[in-house]
Protein backbone atom coordinates (compact mmCIF):
# COMPACT_ATOMS: atom_id res chain seq x y z
CA UNK A 1 0.00 0.00 0.00
CA UNK A 2 1.71 3.36 -1.12
CA UNK A 3 1.61 5.97 1.23
CA UNK A 4 -1.41 8.28 -0.51
CA UNK A 5 -3.49 5.05 -0.25
CA UNK A 6 -2.49 4.76 3.66
CA UNK A 7 -3.32 8.86 4.58
CA UNK A 8 -6.66 7.86 2.27
CA UNK A 9 -7.70 4.94 4.60
CA UNK A 10 -6.84 6.72 7.72
CA UNK A 11 -8.57 9.97 6.65
CA UNK A 12 -11.61 7.74 5.49
CA UNK A 13 -11.65 6.07 9.13
CA UNK A 14 -11.33 9.62 11.08
CA UNK A 15 -14.62 10.79 9.07
CA UNK A 16 -16.54 7.13 10.18
CA UNK A 17 -15.07 7.96 13.51
CA UNK A 18 -15.80 11.49 13.65
CA UNK A 19 -19.48 11.03 12.13
CA UNK A 20 -20.31 8.07 15.03
CA UNK A 21 -19.13 10.92 17.57
CA UNK A 22 -21.95 13.31 16.29
CA UNK A 23 -24.56 10.49 16.25
CA UNK A 24 -23.57 9.34 19.46
CA UNK A 25 -25.53 11.93 21.61
CA UNK A 26 -29.04 10.29 19.64
CA UNK A 27 -27.82 6.84 19.89
CA UNK A 28 -29.66 3.75 21.51
CA UNK A 29 -28.19 3.08 25.21
CA UNK A 30 -27.02 -0.51 23.31
CA UNK A 31 -25.22 1.37 21.08
CA UNK A 32 -23.30 3.57 23.46
CA UNK A 33 -22.30 0.87 25.24
CA UNK A 34 -21.07 -1.15 22.01
CA UNK A 35 -19.20 2.07 21.30
CA UNK A 36 -17.59 2.25 24.69
CA UNK A 37 -16.57 -1.11 24.59
CA UNK A 38 -14.39 -0.92 21.21
CA UNK A 39 -13.00 2.31 21.79
CA UNK A 40 -12.45 0.55 25.11
CA UNK A 41 -10.57 -2.12 23.33
CA UNK A 42 -8.56 0.17 21.03
CA UNK A 43 -7.54 2.08 23.96
CA UNK A 44 -6.08 -1.32 25.51
CA UNK A 45 -4.54 -2.61 22.71
CA UNK A 46 -2.03 0.83 22.02
CA UNK A 47 -1.23 0.66 25.94
CA UNK A 48 -0.02 -2.88 25.64
CA UNK A 49 1.99 -2.43 22.66
CA UNK A 50 3.17 1.33 24.24
CA UNK A 51 4.18 -0.70 27.44
CA UNK A 52 5.73 -4.01 25.44
CA UNK A 53 7.97 -1.99 23.36
CA UNK A 54 9.32 0.39 26.41
CA UNK A 55 10.15 -3.14 28.07
CA UNK A 56 11.63 -4.52 25.25
CA UNK A 57 13.56 -1.21 24.78
CA UNK A 58 14.72 -0.65 28.36
CA UNK A 59 15.77 -4.45 29.07
CA UNK A 60 18.57 -4.04 25.97
CA UNK A 61 19.34 -0.92 26.27
CA UNK A 62 20.15 1.41 29.52
CA UNK A 63 18.38 5.18 29.82
CA UNK A 64 20.55 6.89 27.79
CA UNK A 65 20.44 4.38 24.69
CA UNK A 66 23.79 2.32 25.27
CA UNK A 67 23.76 -1.11 25.98
CA UNK A 68 24.05 -2.29 29.42
CA UNK A 69 26.38 -5.32 29.69
CA UNK A 70 25.93 -5.56 33.07
CA UNK A 71 23.03 -7.65 32.69
CA UNK A 72 23.72 -10.11 30.86
CA UNK A 73 23.65 -13.97 31.91
CA UNK A 74 26.78 -15.13 33.58
CA UNK A 75 26.31 -18.88 33.18
CA UNK A 76 28.14 -20.08 37.14
CA UNK A 77 29.49 -23.28 37.28
CA UNK A 78 30.75 -25.38 40.54
CA UNK A 79 33.23 -25.38 41.62
CA UNK A 80 36.11 -28.47 41.33
CA UNK A 81 38.79 -29.63 43.87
Amino acid sequence: MSSEGFLKEMQTIGEKFLLKLQKLPKADPVEIVSFCVVLLFIVTVLLLMIIACSCCCYSCCSCDGRPDHRRRKIQVRPITH
